[in-house]
């Protein structure tokens, strides 16, 4: 079956079987006619928890990030969240040992000398998410869908998907970085420290990705907690990892001054590479299960309005 047959035979199903991901597809879809980020994160927070919230008195963490989201417009955000630009903010908190290396950044996708680039890499885009092509073997590498893919997003508003400022502003580039590999061979391992009001109170463990993703979270004393977001549990034990500490300490150098951000990291070989910062995990759309989590976490964040 052609692959956009097999694509739109998706939609169709997922439309018929789930009208919550109707609702949203659409959404999106009109996401160029809305200009109110109020009305559209407001929908699109009811089509994501199923109910509308509270902003007149935030008191899950899911709330407190749409609330933050509507009312906090600092330009320096915009730094940090710019694949490339992030890069360098972090080397000068944390230093350039922890930053992956940067291979080049370019305007457009005809710009990039392929003939300077080694034998394994990866290309991202600066501004959106999930433009990212990763090359294992250059000999192999097919130029014609890496260039579809990158220049499809670069062409993404990815401002418009959920009002997220800080990325409204981000100049959309393409990015290649070195290839990193862990020497298991299963992938990488994302580590993820969520901060509030400049300290670290919990984190979770990205695993599977991307075919079968699990999600564990933690407290900082690396307790399990009792809840699933986004994805289920890993199937069996996860270890504490070595760099904990290390990562937490990290996590707190480059949370300060900041009310609320998720700060991310790779242990690779056991050397800690700096992933990203995140001021609106999954746009603040996303249920805890159970319920009552989205609250406490909550509960952890004083707002600072």
């Amino acid at each position: 079956m052609p692959r956009n047959a097999a694509s739109l035979r998706d939609k169709l199903w997922r439309a018929v079987s789930n009208p919550w991901w109707l609702g949203t597809y659409l959404l999106k879809k009109m996401s160029p006619l809305i200009k109110s980020d109020s009305l559209y994160t407001k929908w699109e927070f009811f089509l994501g928890i199923k109910r509308f919230p509270d902003l007149k008195n935030p008191r899950t963490y899911n709330e407190k990030l749409l609330w933050l989201k509507l009312n906090t417009h600092e330009e320096r955000y915009t730094r940090m969240v710019d694949k490339a630009e992030a890069k360098e903010y972090a080397a000068e908190i944390i230093g350039h040992e922890h930053i992956i290396p940067t291979l080049g950044v370019w305007d457009s996708f005809d710009e990039i000398d392929f003939d300077s680039l080694p034998f394994q890499f990866v290309l991202k885009t600066t501004h959106d998410s999930g433009g990212v092509v990763i090359c294992r073997d250059k000999s192999n590498f097919d130029l014609t869908a890496a260039r579809r893919k990158l220049n499809k997003s670069l062409r993404h508003n990815f401002f418009l998907d959920h009002r997220e400022y800080p990325y409204k502003n981000v100049k959309p580039r393409i990015i290649a970085e070195q290839y990193m590999e862990d020497e298991d061979g299963k992938g990488l391992k994302d580590y993820k420290f969520f901060c509030f009001n400049g300290e670290p109170r919990m984190m979770f463990i990205a695993t599977n990705r991307p075919v079968d993703t699990r999600f564990d979270f933690f407290d900082m004393d690396f307790n399990h907690l009792p809840f699933a977001q986004g994805h289920p549990w890993a199937d069996g034990p996860i270890s504490k990892p070595v760099s904990f500490e290390q990562m937490r300490e990290l996590a707190w150098k480059l949370a300060k001054g900041l009310q609320q951000v998720r700060v991310d990291f790779y242990d690779i070989n056991g050397q800690i590479y700096f992933g990203e910062l995140t001021f609106f995990h999954f746009s603040g759309n996303c249920p805890f299960q159970p319920v009552e989590w989205d609250e406490r976490i909550g509960s952890w964040w004083t707002l600072e309005k």
